[in-house]
C-alpha cells in the first residue's frame, strides 16, 4: 500500500519545509491544483494555480529537486482541452511524475455530471505525446462503481483513478474481485457487459453502509480521534448533498440500525457514536475521558446546525459579516484595505448562499425534516503564524525522528 500525501499550496517556499517533514513517512506528494473553495483560492492555492503556470511548475520543480519521493498534481479542466494540454504538459516538464485530472471546471458545480467525453478526448490527445507516455494520467470525477471506472479506463487509455466523493460515499468501492481464473490480473479490464455488472452500484463486492462507518468509526477510537470530526466524516457518509442530481437514485443510505444525521449530530463523544452504531463501548471508552477536552479559545467550533438547521445558520453567517463590515468601515485608518477585504468575504458568502439553498435536500426522520446543504462549511480565519511555524520545524527536519 502506498500513502500520498495531499498538500494545499500557492508557494514553492512555503510548499518545500512542509514536504521535507512528512517525506520519510509517505510514498509521494501530491499538489492540490484543483480545489476551488475560498479558502484556497485566496491563499493563492487550489484552483488559483492554473491561472498562473509559472507559480505552478515553481512548486513542482522545487520539490523535485530537493525530495527523494515522487511528485505529482492534481488539476482540473481549463476552458479548452489545447489549453489543458499546454499546462500539462509544462508541469510534466518540470518534473511532475503524474498527473491527475478532474473532470470539471473551476465554477462547476458538483451536482452536475462530470464532463466525462471532454476527459476521454483530453487525454486521448495527451497520450499522443511522447514525454506523456511515460507519466501516469489518472483519472477523477464522479466515478462512483467500478463499472465506470473500467470503461472510462478503456476509453481513453488513462493508467489509473483517484476517488473522492464516491470513497466517502462507501469505502469498500476499493475492494476488488478475485483474479480471474484465465487472467493474472487482480481485475478483468477486458470483461463483458454481463461481468460488469459485479462492478455496478449493487455490486456484491461492496459493504453495507452501516458496516463502512461501525469500521471508520472503529478507527476513529483507535487513533483517538477528535469526537467532532468523527461525526462531520459520519454525517458527510450519510448524504448525497455533493453528489450528481442524476446519481443520487442509485446511492442509498439505509442503516440497519436506523440510525439518521440528527441522532449523529445529538451525540457528544466517541463512546455516543459507538453506542449509536453498536460499536464495542469498551474500545471508545479508553479514549473517552480524553475526548472531553475543553475547547482553546478561537479554536473552530463544529455546529450541528450545519447540517440540521442550514438556512439559519447560513443567514446569521451573512448578519455577522454584515455587522463586522460596517464597524470596519468605521474605524478603520489604512486606505480601506480590510473593509475591501470584508466585503469580498460577505459577497462571496452570498454567493455560496444562494448556490447552497438551490441544492438543499431534505432527509427525513419520522415527521421532521433534517436539511443538508450542498456546500462545505470552512473557518473563514486561517493562521498568519502557521507558515512561520511551518519554516521553523522543516529547518530541524533531520533530527526528527521516523514516525512508526
Amino acid at each position: 500500500n502506498k500513502l500520498i500525501y495531499q498538500m494545499g499550496t500557492g508557494e514553492a517556499d512555503l510548499a518545500l519545509p512542509a514536504a521535507l517533514m512528512v517525506q520519510e513517512d509517505v510514498d509521494g506528494i501530491d499538489i492540490n491544483m484543483g480545489c476551488p473553495k475560498k479558502f484556497s483560492v485566496s491563499g493563492g492555492m487550489g484552483s488559483a494555480l492554473l491561472s498562473d503556470v509559472n507559480r505552478a511548475c515553481k512548486i513542482i520543480r522545487t520539490l523535485r529537486e530537493n525530495l527523494t519521493i515522487p511528485v505529482s498534481a492534481k488539476i482540473r479542466l481549463l476552458k479548452t482541452n489545447d489549453d489543458t494540454i499546454e499546462f500539462v504538459l509544462a508541469l510534466v516538464r518540470a518534473g511532475a511524475n503524474a498527473i491527475t485530472i478532474h473532470a470539471r471546471e473551476v465554477g462547476d458545480e458538483s451536482q452536475k455530471p462530470a464532463k466525462w467525453d471532454r476527459l476521454v478526448e483530453l487525454v486521448q490527445a495527451l497520450k499522443k505525446y511522447d514525454e506523456i507516455k511515460k507519466i501516469p494520467i489518472i483519472l477523477n470525477g464522479d466515478l462512483y462503481t467500478r463499472k465506470d471506472m473500467i470503461q472510462m479506463k478503456r476509453k481513453c487509455g488513462a493508467d489509473g483513478v483517484m476517488l473522492a466523493r464516491p470513497a466517502l460515499y462507501n469505502t469498500s468501492l476499493f475492494c476488488k474481485p478475485s483474479p480471474p481464473k484465465n487472467n493474472t490480473s487482480s481485475e478483468n479490464e477486458d470483461c463483458t457487459k454481463e461481468d460488469e455488472e459485479q462492478y455496478s452500484y449493487k455490486s456484491k463486492l461492496l459493504k453495507s453502509k452501516t458496516s463502512v462507518v461501525q469500521d471508520y468509526i472503529n478507527h476513529a477510537v483507535r487513533y483517538q480521534t477528535n469526537s467532532k470530526n468523527v461525526k462531520y466524516v459520519v454525517c458527510e457518509m450519510m448524504n448525497n448533498r455533493r453528489a450528481p442530481t442524476k446519481l443520487t437514485p442509485f446511492l442509498t443510505h439505509n442503516f440497519q440500525g436506523g440510525q439518521t444525521i440528527d441522532k449523529v449530530c445529538k451525540t457528544r463523544s466517541l463512546a455516543d457514536l459507538c453506542h449509536l452504531w453498536g460499536v464495542k463501548e469498551e474500545d471508545a471508552m479508553q479514549v473517552a475521558s480524553s475526548d472531553k477536552v475543553e475547547q482553546p479559545a478561537g479554536e473552530h467550533r463544529y455546529d450541528d446546525r450545519y447540517f440540521l438547521e442550514y438556512n439559519g445558520f447560513q443567514k446569521e453567517r451573512i448578519q455577522h459579516l454584515t455587522t463586522t463590515e460596517e464597524e470596519k468601515k468605521e474605524n478603520n485608518d489604512n486606505g480601506g484595505e480590510e473593509s475591501n477585504h470584508s466585503s469580498s468575504q460577505l459577497s462571496s458568502l452570498k454567493e455560496s448562499a444562494i448556490s447552497e439553498n438551490t441544492n438543499i435536500l431534505k432527509q427525513k426522520e419520522g415527521t421532521s425534516d433534517s436539511i443538508v446543504p450542498s456546500g462545505k462549511r470552512k473557518n473563514d480565519d486561517e493562521s498568519d503564524g502557521q507558515n512561520q511555524s511551518l519554516v521553523a520545524a522543516a529547518e530541524d527536519v533531520t533530527k526528527r525522528p521516523k514516525i512508526q
